[in-house]
Formats: C-alpha cells, sequence, structure tokens
C-alpha cells in the first residue's frame, strides 16, 4: 500500500471508516480566490501517484485530477475572492473556504484530516495534520482539487484582464506580475491588502 494511503488507513482501522482530506490552493497569491476542497477517497480504489500537487508537473496533475473525480465517494468545494479576503484576512478566508467544502459535501465523515488547519464551528472530529498533503492520501487529492480547479479559473480571469497575464502565473507574486501591477494598477482581484498590491496606486489614465 502507497505511503500516503497507510496513513489514512490507521485512521480507518482505528474506527474513522470515511475520512475527508481538507486543502486549498491560493493562499499566497496576490490576486484572485483563494479555493478549498474536502475530498473522501474511495479506500477500495489506490489512485496511483496521488500526491502533493506542487510536487506534480501540470499534465499529471490534471489526469489525476480526472481520476479523483471518478473514484471519489464525495468532493466537496469552497471558493473565497478577492474582496472578501481583504475583508477579513487570509487565514480566515482559508478556514470558511475549508468549511465551505466540508459543507458542500454530499457525504457524512467520520473525521477531517486537515492540512495544518484546523475548523471552528464543524462538527466533526478534526486531526490537524503539518505538511499534510505528503502525508495523506486524502489531503494531496484534495490538494490537487483546489489547484486544478483554482488554475483554471485564473486562466479565465486572464480573458476579462488580459494586462495582467494571469495565464502564466495564476496570480502568484512573480517579478513579471508585480511589474504589471506597476504598470498598470491593481485591478478587482487583486488582493488590496497583500503588501506588493498595497503599495502600488492606480495610475491616471
Amino acid at each position: 500500500m502507497n505511503a500516503l494511503y497507510a496513513f489514512d488507513a490507521e485512521y480507518r482501522e482505528a474506527g474513522y471508516p470515511v475520512i475527508a482530506g481538507i486543502d486549498e490552493a491560493g493562499r499566497g497569491p496576490l490576486a484572485g480566490p483563494v479555493v478549498a476542497a474536502a475530498v473522501a477517497l474511495n479506500p477500495a480504489v489506490e489512485i496511483e501517484g496521488i500526491d502533493d500537487s506542487k510536487k506534480l508537473p501540470a499534465p499529471k496533475r490534471k489526469r489525476l485530477f480526472y481520476e479523483i473525480l471518478d473514484n471519489a465517494i464525495a468532493i466537496g468545494v469552497g471558493v473565497v475572492e478577492a474582496a472578501e479576503i481583504d475583508r477579513i484576512n487570509i487565514l480566515n478566508a482559508t478556514k470558511l473556504a475549508m468549511s465551505e467544502a466540508v459543507a458542500d459535501l454530499r457525504v457524512r465523515t467520520d473525521i477531517l484530516l486537515i492540512d495544518a488547519l484546523k475548523l471552528p464551528g464543524v462538527e466533526c472530529r478534526q486531526v490537524s495534520v503539518i505538511k499534510g498533503d505528503a502525508k495523506s492520501a486524502s489531503i494531496a487529492a484534495a490538494s490537487i482539487i483546489a489547484k486544478v480547479l483554482r488554475d483554471s479559473m485564473m486562466i479565465s480571469l486572464h480573458e476579462q484582464y488580459p494586462l495582467y497575464n494571469f495565464i502564466s502565473h495564476k496570480g502568484y507574486c512573480t517579478k513579471e506580475h508585480v511589474e504589471k501591477i506597476q504598470a498598470h494598477g491593481p485591478c478587482e482581484i487583486h488582493r488590496k491588502t497583500f503588501a506588493p498590491v498595497a503599495v502600488v496606486k492606480i495610475p491616471f489614465l
């Protein structure tokens, strides 16, 4: 058995048959939403190659995304947009997106394995797993779902805001992105409270 699946199996053997792993994508970027996913994997199906989404090349990540969709017992998604991130801060926005993802699940879970966080107000046993996307198959699956969905959102947003080239950097703090913000000012989906955006004024037209 894959080590990540073995990690989850220990919880099933301890009396928690239905596990949901939770992770997010988009805490660090200067633009766009934070996206969270909750994934309850089918323990009878071991998806080969599942791992932390950050370690996977984009083509493999996308293939695994569809395998997870086909084989998971349930998947929930939560999205918090940039304006709300500015209003409540990124940590609270991440927890909100994760809570929405749990609420979106169409299955009753016995335990939640969450990458490095605990969620207030969620009535289910929770375990915060540091670097969970590299330890738990369920959390790794959630990281893949969240990452692929967020990347697809940023590609769509590129069509609305082509000046910033979101299709390339997905809103992260790259040299190119910062230069685009300096040249054109922030747009609607930029996180105005994030330092590299906050110091830039909208240029006169």
